[in-house]
This record gives structure tokens, C-alpha cells and sequence, in this order.
């Protein structure tokens, strides 16, 4: 068992942070491999994202915290590194790493530049005082322009270019050099050990054998195996079972002191016992006041997610609890849909993060699991001032009562090069962007902020940007206040039976196209039956397209040869009402690509 008692000035706690795929995760290889935290035959590409789903599509998903003991000018140090993900879906789990850091690593592309989730990462982590290291990535590629990219930063951080060091997470050059700016430049923990005990929740997850394992960074105080400990915003109080660092491993100790990270096993079987952003104190002798944490997460997107067999609704709100402990930013509450039965209403942060909850959600709970089209959340005044929050469309009052309706807008940035700025533009005018601003960052790369209903970006506009852009373009996103607009509720009828799970609410513009566009692909999807089957898309008592699913039919006058035409007329007539009387009785079944066809109407 270890026992770390060497003092806090010997610590460092930092973060990664960078845009999407700018080589965090190979670049935090290099240093675990260069501090032999990792030996050889453990070594593997992107050692710390530890999810199937993270090696195969190549992107973090969660942060991940591990320990590394670094050696210099004969003094040992302890390194606490968080790798936070990149992409803008994300983004709430690189804050609650920031929280629990003094320093960060900002990286950037040698070949890419700046792009605009560095930058949003890079103001979180500023407004959190953290200690900056810059660090050119990728530096050994022929397209590497690290001159370029040096000017960006300088003009970006206000720093000194010799205070930027250029690096590769694939030959492991600069390696040295940034462990030694870590030591040198991002300031020891502040804490006073001797205090009562003040520990940051930042992370959890679940285990099935150990329970819930909390992670914390301690600020004030120090904690042992065995205390006796209370969890401040639960009130709950445990006994300390197990506590340790995380290296490659959960590696136990006897005591943690004042600017460590480490972890708790405390035998919590239930989920709702444990907040991310929650305090750690003991229970003799507690601390004053809870640690400030960060704030609470805000849902962008909201779908409905339910069970393919009805009798799986208490397995999927068992999957749902242990999956939020690891993922903070979902949250979901129940719902009921008269087409798909008993579900959940969840928030994500953004189209990549339902994906990947689905994803989950299969992998490693083994559900089967339908979701609907992803909305926004609205707000609904009616005729006497009152304001409701609608976050599904079937919630809507009555047409009569709404005075009007307000939909969330967003400031979006998007950076690009000039090449490109002509299709950009059209494409956010088409989702009724309007340009704030547009400034030259460097050379040939471009700045544009617009402000955009969230609801017009929430279902392709990334897949379209990243095309139009071939790639170049990046982008990042905060909410920016909430603006009146003629919002209309849109149903999609089959055989005169609304299917709520494909109601939407869409602009007065787009409706009747998106409406004519709805029934062409449902015509596409939905398997012939033995009748007909009519689409209709209407906005309330108006039809506005249709389209029919012809039967299926058999040729029941084959069997007359020639002869009077009123026998085969009625063998035709005989089928007909047969057919009729199906129909009174028969129901659609809507297959799950129906409702996934929407995201792609192009």
C-alpha cells in the first residue's frame, strides 16, 4: 500500500484540453509511457479511453483521471492527469476536469490552427484561473505549419513564443520539455491539510461487484481508510471502505491529504446518493460550507426514449440511473406516448451525445430502445401572461389559448477558411441564421458568428457543415436567450390516427415542404399491408400532403376465364369491403428507421 504524505508542494494537478481529434489522447500516451506509468506489454493506442465505443470511433467520450510519478533534478513529483474529450457535446465533462485542476495543456494542431472548441475550452478553463502551457501537436507531419500556428497562440494567449513548445504524440518529441514546463510552470495545489476535510466530486461510475466508486480532488483536509464520512448536498453518511489513487489501476492507500486526487468505495448501491459537483466532508468535524461546484448541466436536445417491449420500462430506468452516474449531463424524467407506450424524455447535450447514450445504452446494458425525433425546449405564453415550458410537441395547449411561443436562439462561431465562406453563409441563412460578425483570424481563416434558432441546428446542420466544408470547418456553440418566432405544430396522420412520437414543432416557412417531405420518406418506410394505407401531414384541421401505401393484393379474378364481366366484378367487390373491414381493424406498425428518417430528410 502506498502512503502519500509528501506534502503538496511536490503535486500537480492539470488538464488536456484541445478541439476534436488534435492528439490529446496519443500525446497523454507519450507521457504515461515516458513517466513508466504504463509498462510495455500494458501500452496500446489511446490507452485511457477505456469504452469499446471510444477506440472504435477514435474520440473521447469521457474524461479519464490517472497518476503519474515523474522524476526531477532528483525530486519526485506527483502528476494528476485529466484527458478531457473534444467535441462540443461534451464539453460539460471538460469543465467539471477543469474544476479539479491548477493547470492545463492547451493543444493545438500543427497542421489545423486554432479551431473554435479550442477556444471555447480554453475560456473555460481561463475563467477557472488555470495555468496555461501551449503546445504545438503533430509537429513531425509534412503539412505541419507550426510558425503559423505560434502566431495564432501569441495572438490568442498574449504569450511569449518561447513559451510554446512544439510537440508529437506519435515520435514523442517535446515530451521531456512538457513534463518539465508542468513542474515548473503550473502552480502546487493550495489547501491547508490540517483543516476539516473538503473533498470535490467530479466523476463517478458504476461497478457491479464494489458499487458506486466516487472520484474527488481534495481542497482542504485529509481523508483515511475507514473514516466516517458525509456527502454533503445528499446528506448521506458512510463509512470510507476503500480509498486510493487512480494509476493504470485503482491502486489503494492508508491516507490522502490536500491536493490529491483519488477515489472512494463507500458500498453506495444507489445512483441518486452520489452528485457530481457534490462536497466529501467527515462527519465529527465537518467543514463550514460545500465547495462551489459548476453548475448545473443544461440539456440542449430532448427526445423520447422507449422500450421496444413495454415490460422493459423499469430495466431501462435501472439502465438510465447507472448510465447518468457516469455521464452527468443526461437527464430524463418519464413520459408516455399514445403510439409507443411508457418511456423516458431525456436531454442531451447535442445529436453526438443521444448517439452515443443509444449506443450505450445497447452495448452495455443490452437494451433495445426506440427514440423519437429530438426537439428543443420552447416556451408557451398564453392569453393571461402565464409561461409554460414545452419540451414535446404532444404538450402543446390548445392552438386558441397560445398567445405566442418563444424558441431558444444560439450565438454560434464558426471558423473556416475563406474558400468556403460562401456555401457556410448560405447554409446558415437557409436555417435562419442571421451574421453578427465576421473577422479574419489569421492568413486565409475566417471567423463567423451567427445567432440560429437551436432548434434548426439540432438535426443535420453539423453533417452539412463538415461536407460543405470538407472538413475544415469547425464549430462551437452557447445559448444565447430566447426569441418570439411563428412556431406551428405539425402531426403526421396515418389513416387518420396522429402518431404523437412524429409530431414536431417547425416554423411557419418550413412546414408544408417539411410536411410534403415526411410523407415521401414514410411512404419509403412503412412496409405494405393487406389495405391501404393513407399518410397524411397536417397542420391542425388542415391536411397539407398525402401520400398512400397501396395493399397488398392478390388476384382473386384470375380463376375466371372470359365470361360475363359481372362475375369478376363481383369477386372485386367481395375483396373490397374484405379489405375495408381489415382496415377498421388492422393498425400500423411504424418501423424505428421511420423515426430516425427524419434527422435524415434530404
Amino acid at each position: 500500500m502506498l502512503d502519500i504524505r509528501d506534502g503538496m508542494k511536490n503535486i500537480r494537478n492539470f488538464c488536456i484540453i484541445a478541439h476534436i481529434d488534435h492528439g490529446k489522447s496519443t500525446l497523454a500516451d507519450r507521457l504515461l509511457e515516458y513517466t513508466d506509468t504504463v509498462s510495455a506489454k500494458d501500452m496500446e493506442a489511446q490507452v485511457l479511453d477505456d469504452m469499446e465505443l471510444e477506440k472504435e470511433r477514435g474520440i473521447t467520450i469521457k474524461s479519464h483521471a490517472i497518476q503519474m510519478t515523474y522524476r526531477q533534478d532528483g525530486t519526485d513529483y506527483v502528476l494528476n492527469l485529466i484527458d478531457t474529450p473534444g467535441h462540443v457535446d461534451f464539453s460539460y465533462e471538460v469543465s467539471r476536469s477543469i474544476a479539479a485542476c491548477e493547470g492545463a495543456l492547451l493543444i493545438v494542431d500543427g497542421s489545423q490552427g486554432i479551431q473554435a472548441q479550442t477556444i471555447s475550452n480554453l475560456y473555460m478553463a481561463i475563467e477557472n484561473d488555470l495555468e496555461i502551457i501551449p503546445v504545438i501537436n503533430k509537429c513531425d507531419l509534412d503539412s505541419a505549419n507550426p510558425d503559423e500556428v505560434e502566431d495564432q497562440i501569441v495572438d490568442l494567449l498574449g504569450c511569449e513564443r518561447d513559451e510554446i513548445i512544439r510537440a508529437s504524440g506519435k515520435t514523442g518529441m517535446g515530451i521531456p520539455e512538457i513534463l518539465k514546463a508542468i513542474v515548473e510552470r503550473i502552480p502546487a495545489p493550495v489547501g491547508d491539510p490540517e483543516a476539516p476535510l473538503q473533498a470535490l466530486i467530479f466523476d463517478s461510475v458504476f461497478n457491479p461487484f464494489r458499487g458506486i466508486i466516487a472520484y474527488f480532488k481534495i481542497v482542504n483536509g485529509s481523508i483515511k481508510t475507514g473514516d466516517f464520512v458525509k456527502f454533503v448536498s445528499t446528506g448521506k453518511e458512510y463509512h470510507a471502505d476503500e480509498i486510493g489513487v487512480l494509476k493504470l489501476n485503482m491502486v489503494p492507500c492508508r491516507e490522502l491529504s490536500a491536493g490529491n486526487v483519488g477515489y472512494i468505495i463507500s458500498g453506495i448501491k444507489t445512483s441518486r446518493e452520489v452528485k457530481v459537483g457534490d462536497t466529501i466532508t467527515h462527519v465529527a468535524n465537518p467543514c463550514k460550507e460545500a465547495i462551489a461546484g459548476f453548475e448545473e448541466v443544461k440539456p440542449m436536445v430532448f427526445a423520447g426514449v422507449y422500450p421496444i417491449e413495454t415490460e422493459d420500462f423499469e430495466n431501462l430506468r435501472a439502465s438510465l440511473e447507472k448510465l447518468q452516474l457516469n455521464d452527468a449531463s443526461l437527464t430524463f424524467q418519464p413520459e408516455s406516448s399514445a403510439a409507443l407506450g411508457f418511456g423516458f424524455r431525456c436531454g442531451f447535450l447535442g445529436l453526438l451525445h443521444m448517439e452515443i447514450v443509444q449506443e450505450r445504452l445497447s452495448r452495455e446494458f443490452d437494451m433495445d430502445v426506440i427514440t423519437t425525433v429530438p426537439n428543443v425546449s420552447y416556451r408557451v405564453y398564453d392569453k393571461k401572461g402565464n409561461m409554460t415550458e414545452v419540451h414535446n410537441p404532444s404538450g402543446l395547449p390548445e392552438l386558441t389559448l397560445i398567445d405566442h411561443i418563444e424558441e431558444p436562439y444560439i450565438r454560434a462561431s464558426v471558423i473556416t477558411r475563406a474558400d468556403y465562406i460562401g456555401p457556410i453563409m448560405t447554409l446558415c441563412l437557409g436555417k435562419r441564421g442571421e451574421l453578427v460578425k465576421q473577422e479574419y483570424i489569421s492568413g486565409n481563416r475566417i471567423e463567423l458568428t451567427y445567432d440560429m434558432p437551436l432548434g434548426e441546428i439540432v438535426i443535420d446542420f453539423y453533417d452539412k457543415l463538415k461536407s460543405i466544408s470538407k472538413g475544415y470547418a469547425s464549430f462551437d456553440y452557447h445559448l444565447h436567450g430566447y426569441r418570439e418566432s411563428k412556431l406551428i405544430k405539425l402531426d403526421i396522420l396515418l389513416n387518420g390516427e396522429s402518431v404523437d412520437a412524429l409530431s414536431t414543432l417547425t416554423h411557419v416557412d418550413n412546414a408544408v415542404r417539411f410536411g410534403r417531405r415526411m410523407c415521401e420518406k414514410l411512404k419509403e418506410l412503412i412496409p405494405r399491408q393487406q389495405f391501404d394505407i393513407a399518410i397524411q401531414a397536417a397542420i391542425g384541421a388542415k391536411i397539407i400532403a398525402r401520400e398512400t401505401v397501396k395493399a397488398v393484393r392478390k388476384d382473386v379474378t384470375a380463376k375466371c376465364y372470359g365470361g360475363d364481366i359481372s362475375r369478376k366484378r363481383k369477386l372485386l367487390e367481395k375483396q373490397k369491403a374484405g379489405k375495408k373491414r381489415m382496415k377498421q381493424i388492422g393498425s400500423v406498425e411504424v418501423p424505428q428507421k421511420a423515426f430516425l428518417a427524419v434527422l435524415k430528410l434530404d
